[in-house]
């Protein structure tokens, strides 16, 4: 069963506008990207799949939203501002016209483990993912996406393989999921590009 798109933290969240248009530009550019390549977006029953995400201030990041995988073209209303989190609680604070992607915690641990980490693209394509399972640092399958365990491997990856200088990793976990970071959105982009 494809659970993708399902918030399994505890979301606390504020229903008002955070962004201007110019403000999301760049990293809507690169989602726009990885939306016609098929590496973000939405399976036929209508689930969403991948997001993006983008340092602000501090470990504060802008996601895209939740459920937003099948939107060909995202604006300012399709993107959150996550302002605190808390892994051992299982909670994430967002505010924005929708609620933080159901990865939110993911892309989290990079913010507050790797102060150089600018940029987190999170991706669904099953041959890559078949072809890297295990090539690249790779999570355990018991950590399902979203939650405190997953988030928990990816600082075991951090800490036990090459996954810093790599920037790339596999969910094993998570069917067809694989996340990059970089010091920028071009590193993080480039680095998914470069796996086609």
């Amino acid at each position: 069963m494809i659970d993708e798109g399902y918030i399994k933290f505890n979301c606390h969240w504020e229903d008002v506008a955070v962004f201007e248009e110019k403000e999301i530009e760049a990293l809507n550019a690169w989602r726009a990207k990885l939306y016609d390549l098929n590496l973000v977006g939405a399976y036929e029953n209508g689930i969403g799949f991948g997001n993006v995400s983008q340092r602000l201030e501090g470990n504060q990041f802008m996601i895209s939203g939740s459920a937003t995988g099948n939107i060909e073209t995202l604006d300012t209303r399709h993107y959150a501002l996550v302002t605190d989190f808390d892994m051992d609680k299982n909670e994430v604070f967002c505010k924005g016209l929708t609620r933080a992607s159901s990865e939110s915690m993911s892309h989290a641990v990079f913010y507050k483990s790797l102060p150089q980490v600018q940029a987190v693209f999170h991706i669904h394509h099953q041959a890559m993912w078949q072809h890297y399972l295990h090539q690249l640092p790779t999570t355990r399958a018991t950590a399902a996406y979203g939650t405190p365990e997953m988030a928990y491997e990816m600082m075991r990856l951090y800490k036990e393989s090459d996954l810093p200088e790599r920037k790339l990793m596999v969910m094993a976990g998570h069917d067809e999921g694989i996340i990059a970071f970089g010091k920028d959105l071009k590193e993080a982009g480039d680095i998914i590009l470069g796996l086609r």
